[in-house]
Parts: structure tokens; sequence; C-alpha cells
């Protein structure tokens, strides 16, 4: 169809437009215009999207499913944290050719080694053919030379005009005064030539133009320290990234693929081994620090922001394991998902544990989640309950799972959910029978949730308070029943702890009382989590959604540290780079002297600890390559880049440095700066690679990131693949370093 597909793009019940839908002839970009007036209000790249949904799986076309049904409906959805593109196409054939269609373009292009460099040769040529299209003003399907002058403003390089028109000239083979096809391929090669590459590769191999296997085994030993199997991993490469046939035959790597290598997984700064699940999973809960998130909800901020299945989908995704739900008491008895007390839109309970039975258990391990009162659901994994606030309860943040052990293990628990909340008796008196005890009524940091009942019954007035109580009294028993291994109870201290408490049991700080607790007490409190499970939360001042350090927090080995996912920052890249690690199950394991009961470390005085002594971390940064452009900047502005390298972990490691600022040059710039780190307790250490746009007369502008635990960091020369401010990948941009660890 000339005009493209119409649609009707859907933002709620009552607002659904039609557009017409096309994808341009590059297959990379889709635009979407108005009928009535013909305008393009918008358009999106595919490399912008993440994944296509079939049917009613958000909150808007479920809205409106009574309406339109399942297969003519479909959602697109963005990396990061930009809104869904709900769509209701004409015809269930014409929903599938869209969602297949997009799938397609989407989907990776190789499912196995042999094809990853036929599969960087397509990632090449369409990155070519993306930028070509932007700088062919006129459209003619050629490129003269003021279109290249204005292509390398738009890819951040500031080139002398003489040389750039050299590099013209030379790739224009047929004289005509502008390039096409073949010939504005020469000219982004001879653009992007990596001198620094080429130099390290002609450092190994004997005539210049190839390695030998011999030769690449001493450059494997030498700088990349790979020590064990060198011999079986050159052969491996070579057979992996040798894009040439005939080199493969005669075992030997060109200088394509010696660049094929360096920036793929192999070549990569994160050990590409603990990507895998590497960790033993058989430890007691509490050895464990747990990706967990807070209001798992809200999109938005925490008092008239919104609530979203998306919330859910999205940790999900990230690895986040402990997840909380809200609910309270809705129209017709049906429990609603909310902030309690706030102005935050309400999502049925019933959509959160649909959502939860989709995405829950795409990942390997139990995931923390919640149900809500009179609800039984059992799923395909063998969910075996989720009941969430009875009532009148007010909110349980909840993570149930049966059969298992009194201390629990991630491998025990796989395919189960835990509930945290209050319990009536014994986890004893639990797997014996009910108990008879009267109801625990204490709560998060020494009754907080109680206060927020007091809230709650105040808002409804107090003649409701006799039902109230008849309510709980009824309920609570059922609810109790649910909660198996994470009764919660007050802290009151780690001696009162030690004394009365159960390995079963869990308390909940805020981020102030943990700061004080870590100040006073921090070996006490290092012990106390060796055997017990902590929650921080974050303050009630922050109705921003912002973010604490979980860092200070992990130092003394707290495992649930409760974050806003839905608000990017430092605090989120410390989350993700520590659970980027171990198959993104979202458990990592706590380093042994943190799995002791009687350990003497402290995280604010590590000579208390008899620990291997400190390291030594030198990073020589080398270059950068085609660092994106910073969001909303002027046309034709180019960034003058600088990298900041930070630690995060103990007080004594915590430090940053950065190099100078390079002008003018975000797409090959060249620094060759050393920086160097002491790290006194390199088992807790993130590092954090900060790319910025230095301005000298206000702060700097982001550009990337990368953040990773310090244990997965693999020495010699590493390519770091940057990511956005929402933790996306941002392909080409990288940065190119050298490592080193001594002790």
């Amino acid at each position: 169809m000339q005009q493209g597909t119409l649609m009707r793009k859907v933002k709620s019940k009552s607002w659904k437009k039609q557009r017409y839908f096309k994808l341009q002839e590059d297959c990379m970009t889709i635009w979407y215009q108005s009928k009535r007036t013909g305008k393009t209000e918008s358009a999106f790249s595919i490399s912008d999207v993440e994944t296509v949904r079939e049917g009613h799986q958000s909150e808007v076309l479920q809205s409106v499913a009574e309406e339109f049904p399942p297969e003519r409906c479909f959602t697109i959805v963005f990396y990061g944290r930009r809104g869904n593109l709900d769509l209701i196409a004409g015809s269930a054939e014409e929903a599938q050719c869209w969602v297949q269609g997009l799938r397609q373009l989407i989907e990776p292009h190789f499912s196995s080694p042999r094809s990853f460099p036929l599969t960087c040769a397509l990632v090449s040529c369409t990155w070519i053919r993306d930028w070509f299209q932007k700088a062919d003003k006129n459209k003619d399907g050629r490129m003269n030379f003021k279109e290249v002058q204005r292509l390398l403003k738009m890819m951040n390089v500031d080139m002398n005009e003489d040389h750039a028109l050299r590099l013209f000239q030379d790739a224009d083979k047929s004289e005509s005064g502008t390039l096409e096809g073949e010939e504005f391929v020469l000219f982004y090669k001879a653009l992007t030539q990596r001198e620094e590459v080429l130099s390290l590769f002609q450092e190994f191999s004997e005539d210049g133009k190839k390695l030998t296997l011999l030769e690449l085994v001493d450059f494997l030993r030498e700088e990349q320290l790979e020590d064990e199997g060198a011999e079986e991993l050159a052969m491996e490469l070579i057979d992996k990234y040798e894009p040439s046939e005939t080199a493969r035959a005669r075992h030997v790597l060109s200088a394509d693929g010696f660049l094929m290598y360096l920036c793929s997984p192999e070549g990569s700064i994160f050990n590409p081994q603990h990507r895998e699940l590497w960790q033993d999973m058989s430890q007691p809960l509490c050895h464990y620090f747990i990706s967990s998130s807070h209001n798992t909800y809200l999109i938005e901020d925490q008092i008239r922001g919104q609530s979203s299945i998306e919330g859910y989908i999205r940790a999900l995704k990230r690895g986040c394991r402990c997840l909380e739900v809200d609910c309270w008491d809705g129209p017709n008895g049906e429990p609603m998902v909310y902030h309690g007390h706030t102005f935050t839109s309400k999502i049925p309970f019933r959509e959160v544990v649909s959502t939860l039975g989709k995405y829950a258990f795409k990942v390997r391990h139990p995931s923390p989640g919640a149900g809500g009162r009179g609800w039984s659901w059992v799923g395909e994994d063998r969910w075996e309950l989720v009941m969430l606030a009875p009532r009148g309860q007010g909110p349980w943040k909840c993570w149930v799972a049966q059969g298992a052990s009194l201390s629990p293990t991630p491998q025990e628990l796989k395919h189960k959910i835990l509930l945290k909340g209050k319990k009536i008796g014994r986890l004893e008196d639990t797997l014996d029978g009910p108990g008879d005890e009267a109801p625990d009524v204490s709560d998060d940091d020494n009754g907080a949730e109680a206060e927020e009942e007091r809230r709650k019954a105040k808002v409804r007035g107090t003649q409701y308070g006799s039902a109230l109580q008849k309510d709980k009294e009824t309920v609570a028993q059922a609810l109790s029943d649910c909660v198996i291994y994470c009764k919660n109870v007050p802290f009151r201290g780690f001696q009162e702890a030690r004394s009365h408490s159960r390995p079963s049991e869990i308390s909940s700080l805020s981020e102030a009382k943990a700061r004080k607790l870590i100040r006073d007490e921090g070996n006490e409190f290092v012990r106390h989590n060796a055997w017990q499970l902590t929650r921080i939360y974050p303050s009630g001042m922050r109705t921003d959604s912002s973010n604490y350090s979980p860092q200070e927090m992990w130092n003394v080995g707290c495992q649930i540290v409760a974050l806003n996912f839905q608000t990017a920052g430092m605090e989120m890249d410390l989350c993700d780079g520590l659970f980027s690690q171990n198959g993104c199950c979202g458990y990592v394991l706590k380093p042994p002297f943190m799995r002791d009961d009687e350990t003497l470390f402290n995280p604010s005085d590590p000579s208390s600890w008899e620990g291997p002594g400190p390291i030594t971390l030198t990073i020589q940064v080398i270059s950068g390559q085609q660092l994106p452009k910073v969001a909303n900047s002027k046309e034709g502005a180019i960034i003058d880049p600088l990298v900041r390298v930070e630690i995060y972990g103990v007080p004594a490691d915590q430090a940053h440095q950065e190099t100078k600022y390079i002008e003018n040059n975000g797409f090959n710039p060249r620094w060759d700066e050393t920086l160097q780190f002491q790290l006194h307790v390199p088992e807790l250490a993130l590092v954090r690679f900060v790319v910025e746009d230095y301005d000298k007369t206000s702060r700097n502008d982001f550009v990337g990131q990368f953040t990773l635990a310090f244990a997965n960091i693999k020495p010699g020369y590493r390519h770091i693949h940057l990511l956005s401010r929402d933790g996306t990948s941002i392909p080409p941009s990288s940065l190119f370093v050298h490592i080193r660890i001594t002790e």
C-alpha cells in the first residue's frame, strides 16, 4: 500500500485514532501519519524496538478487549523507558504481517558462532546504510562532498577539510564527484580505520599481514593472560571470527578477524564465563545479594505517578527477583494495586498475577512475587499460592514455597514464590499445622506499617474499626499460612535478634536506619546478615522515586536492597552492574567472609579483617569508537569526550579518576591515558566507566556508561560496550582499554 497500513493507535479506552504506518525503504525506520491531515506524526528506528507482543498484553489493549479481538491487537515495546505503542490492525492477517515482519527485523541474524563474521558484516552494512540515508539530503542515491561534510558532523567528527576531501577522492573510483554503493563503503572503511588495533596486531605479527596460530597464542598468553588452553582458544577464535575461508583453512587470523575478536564477547572486559550461571546456588538465601525493587508497580513518582504492569515486566526482564505488590480493597471487593494514601493510578490485582505468570520464570531462579486476599492461582510453573493483603490489613510487601528446608536455597526454590508478611505462630507450627498464637501485628521498621494501618483507619473513618478488626481475625490466619520462610519481624537490635530470632524471619529497615547501624555497628550488621535476611527500602521523602546508593548496604551484606527501578542513574547502574553476572538470575553469592556469622569484617575498617591484602587495578584508556551525540544537542554540535572511571566499594576503596577531554571528536577519540586504583576489598568493588561531554561553563553531559563487578573483569586488551542512561546498549559505541591487575 503506497500510503501505508491503516491501523488504530490506542492510548486509552476513549482515545483511538487511525494512523497510516509504513516501513521505509531502508527497512530501518517506521513512520506514521494522521489519516485526517496526512502529516507525519512521528517515526522510530527498528533498532529502538525491543520486542513485539501479540494480543491484549498491555493495560490499554486490555481495556478495549471486549471491542477488539486479540488477533488484531499487538504492542510495540521500546528499549529503555519510552512508552509502548499499542496498535489495532484492520484484520488478524494484517496484524500478523506486522508482528512477524517486525520480529524478523529485530531478531539477531545469527544462531551459531560460524555466522558471527557474517552478522558483523550485516550490522556494519545496516549501520553504513543508515548513515547514508541520513546524509543523502536530496535522496538521489549519491553523496557529493558537501553531503559528506554534513555526514561527518552527524557522526560526531570534526575532520580537517583537506583530509576529508582526500578520503572522498580516494573512494571516488568512478571520478564522478559523488559516492554511491561500494564507493561509500570504501569511504566509510577508511574513516573507521582503527590504527591502535592495527598497531597492536602488527606488534605480534611477523609479516604485519596475519597472525599465525603460534603468534595468536603468544598474544593470548602475554596480553590477555589466557594461560590455560591458549592453543585451543586460539583455534576457536580463528574458526569463529576469521572472515576468510582461506585464512581459516591455514589457521591464521587476519587484521579484520583480529578486530572482530576484540569486539566480540570474548574480547569484552566482562568475563564471558561469568555471563552464565557460574556460582554455587545451594547456599541459604541469606548468603546471596538479591535483585530487589521498591513499589514495582510504579513507573513514575510515588505520589501521583502511574501504576502499570509494565513496571513488573521491566523489572523481571532486568533480572529482579524481589517484587512489591501493594494490594488494597477495590470496587466490588476486587483487590487493586497502588501506592496507598496517594494519588497514584490503580491496576487490578488480577492483571498483576497474570503478568507474573507470564514473566516471573523466564529466568532460572525463584521470583519473589506476591498475591492478594481471597485469590489463589496455580500456573504451569507450579506457583503454589499467590495471596496478599486481606481486607483492611494494608499493604503487604510480599514474596510461597513449600517443601524445602528451614534454610531454603535458590536451588530448592526454583519455580516457587515466597511471601513476606506477618505470621501467626512460628515456622515450625506452620510445617506441623496451623498455629494458635495471637497475631503479631508488628511490621516494617519498628511499626512503620502499623502507622500506615492507623492512617488507613483514619481515612476510612473510625466507624469501620470493629469491622476492620473482625476481618483481621477471620482472614489473617489464611494469610499467615502462606508465610512460610519470610516472617516479618521488627528489628530491636542485633543482640535481641541473636537471642530470639530465627533464620526464617526477616526485618525491614529504612535507608536512614541502615546507615546508622552501618556507622555504629558495622561488624555486627555483617554477622547478622550472615544468618538472616534484611530488607532495605528508600526513605519516604523520596517522592520523586530517586534512589539511595545500594553499595553501602551491600558492604554489610544486606540481601534485599530495594530500589526504584523506574529511575535511571548511578544507583541503578550499580544494581545492573552487580546482577549482570551469574546468568542474570538475580542472585549473586556473597564473598566467604560475609557468610560467616563470626566474621571480623567491618567495611569501615578493612584492616580489622585479615584479608589477602590490597591489589592494584591499572586501566589504560586507549580510545573510543562512534560515541553517541548528547541528547537534544544542537545540530552540528560535536562532543568533547572524557572518560571517568569510578570505584564503588568499602569506604577505603571509593575513588574516581578521569582522562583529559578530546576536543570535537566523538567518532574515534584517542586518550592513551593510564589510571590506577588500589582496592582493599576487591570482592565488594564495582567499577563504573562513564563517558561525558566536557563543558567548561556548566555540568558535563552524560554520553554513556558501563558498570561491572571487579570479580567479572577480564585483564588484557578489551572493549567496553557502552550503555545508555536507561541501561540499554548503544551500538557500536565502545571504549578500548588495557587492563592489568597486580597484587
